[in-house]
């Protein structure tokens, strides 16, 4: 496999879990009740980050015929937001933010692999490291709501 076609599959692995969020962010979104408004919002910002990421990253690829567009089928990379969609519903506030964290951490790891990896073109590596930290950041948050939460 060329260093082209390692690059590619690295972003691409990054736009899938990306697309994986904003699926769960979503399904959380609808699920969440009344009392947890406040949720929906930050999962609303948190999913149009996860877009604009994508987005940039669609962009580092430029060949769009190489670009994923949907959400994973079965790469255990993502399993984490897949299955943290099917959970959120008739959760409590803590039980809500404790699967919105383990999504996060499962994004966060795929950053830290892509990261880490050899395989990130020299252009692609600030975009990357700039949206690992966005993401550690919100992964964050959602901790600090989920232990206050938890209270």
């Amino acid at each position: 496999m060329s260093t082209t076609e390692n690059a590619t599959g690295v972003l691409n692995d990054l736009i899938e879990i990306n697309n994986d969020r904003v699926a769960g962010f979503e399904k959380a979104i609808a699920d969440i009740k009344d009392e947890n408004i406040d949720l929906k919002e930050l999962f609303q910002g948190y999913a149009e980050q996860s877009r604009k990421n994508g987005q940039e990253l669609a962009a580092i690829i430029g060949n769009t015929d190489e670009v994923v567009t949907g959400t994973s089928a079965s790469g255990s990379l993502h399993r984490a937001w897949i299955d943290v969609k099917s959970i959120f519903g008739g959760s409590d506030r803590a039980g809500i933010l404790s699967e919105a964290e383990r999504g996060e951490d499962a994004i966060k790891k795929a950053y830290q692999d892509a990261l880490n990896s050899q395989d990130l073109p020299a252009d692609a590596i600030a975009t990357v490291q700039n949206q690992a930290q966005e993401i550690n950041s919100a992964h964050d948050q959602i901790k600090a709501l989920r232990d206050t939460a938890k209270q």
